[in-house]
């Protein structure tokens, strides 16, 4: 649990029990291992990672540091440039073969992988897809960035909400890649059954990490790690590990947007009115009426009124409305830096570079030291 869920626990949800018992609290940030998530699913970069700074990195991921001073080295780039095209392509022909879509490998792909759930807010990111659907539109020959957007994931047998939500990713995926008007500048893909074994093929491909939960809501998550390791640059609300990802790779090389979990509770204390963000946001407002109206339904004009009432009717209670605008915005400027190839692979590879903290190898020895209180024993050799 980050440090953030933390003190949810000790001020909000637990208070009376950390007053008695503070001692009993700890916050111990989850971990991922760099064998399956880098060395396994990545073997390019994993090899040309080894080629620059030595194998150390396999058993102390702090070693990808050396990775700083190769930040700006265009040869360097170039060769991570290559490897990110090749890893695009691998994924491109698996969306072919099995979701029979063509995608644009020289589109940006933007990746959101991970359980449907309203909290974690795919909601909001098919929010932006109709955005831009309608700005494309609307500006036919307007400059628009190309952009694959990727969904996988899974949802709980009774969790009606979050299977309607994927019943209109795909609804919205049918209209978008259909339309002649848009061509190759929007794709989405909903990728079926997502697993571990296919999440090895996605992470190495992405390059923009979707991590848009509500502020307060995420106690960890280790996608995010998943993807940053691999290259992603991070668009996500200061919830989870983001913060401390944020912490790790520095502001200049994540993309924040979003309210804060103390904005988010000083807003529904105060009194949340979505119906306020809805009329006054002139892109929000006909986002939602299509939604409601039918227009990706059009055989059950009425399939996602579900989905209208919880957010205008029924209080929006993971806030997507209060975030879209900020959430609209940081896209753009994630496009502006896409545009910039050079700086965008320098960020991604400071994103590797400083990945250290998110090893499960730092997460267990804090175990073994704060709660277990195990000390490490050495491995005799053979």
């Amino acid at each position: 649990m980050t440090e953030l869920h933390t003190n949810i626990l000790k001020h909000h949800i637990f208070r009376d029990f950390y007053e008695f018992y503070p001692e009993r609290f700890s916050s111990i940030t989850n971990g991922i291992t760099q064998r399956r998530w880098l060395k396994l699913c990545n073997p390019r970069l994993a090899q040309l990672i080894t080629e620059h700074i030595g194998e150390g990195w396999i058993t102390d991921l702090y070693e990808l540091k050396k990775l700083v001073p190769l930040a700006e080295d265009r040869s360097f780039q170039k060769e991570w440039q290559k490897i990110k095209r090749e890893n695009k392509e691998d994924l491109a022909e698996y969306v072919a073969q099995y979701n029979q879509n063509h995608v644009d490998v020289n589109s940006m792909f933007d990746v959101q992988v991970k359980r449907i759930h309203e909290y974690k807010r795919q909601l909001l990111n098919v929010l932006h897809i109709i955005t831009l659907y309608n700005r494309i539109r609307a500006h036919p020959d307007g400059d628009f960035m190309p952009r694959t957007i990727l969904f996988g994931g899974k949802a709980a047998p009774e969790y009606r909400m979050a299977k309607l939500i994927i019943k209109l990713i795909s609804s919205v995926a049918d209209a978008v890649n259909r339309d002649p008007l848009i061509g190759d500048r929007l794709k989405v893909v909903f990728l079926a059954n997502y697993r571990v074994s296919l999440a090895q093929k996605i992470i190495p491909a992405a390059e923009l990490s979707e991590q848009i939960s509500t502020a307060g809501t995420e106690a960890s998550g280790t996608g995010n790690m998943k993807l940053a390791l691999n290259g992603a640059l991070t668009i996500g609300t200061l919830d989870g590990a983001n913060i401390e990802i944020r912490d790790e790779v520095g502001n200049e090389n994540i993309f924040i947007f979003g309210l804060t979990a103390d904005e988010i509770l000083t807003l529904k204390s105060e009194g949340y009115h979505p119906l306020d963000y809805y009329e006054s946001n002139p892109e929000l407002k006909p986002t939602l009426d299509m939604i409601g109206n039918g227009y990706f339904s059009p055989q059950q004009p009425q399939l996602f009124q579900p989905i209208i009432d919880a957010l205008l009717r029924y209080g929006d209670h993971y806030c997507l409305l209060a975030d879209f605008a900020s959430y609209i915005r940081c896209q753009r400027e994630v496009d502006e830096i896409y545009k910039r190839q050079q700086e965008w692979t320098k960020r991604s590879i400071l994103n590797v570079a400083n990945m250290g903290r998110f090893s499960s190898d730092r997460t267990v020895g804090e175990y073994a030291e704060k709660i277990w209180k195990l000390k490490p024993v050495p491995v005799p050799d053979a």
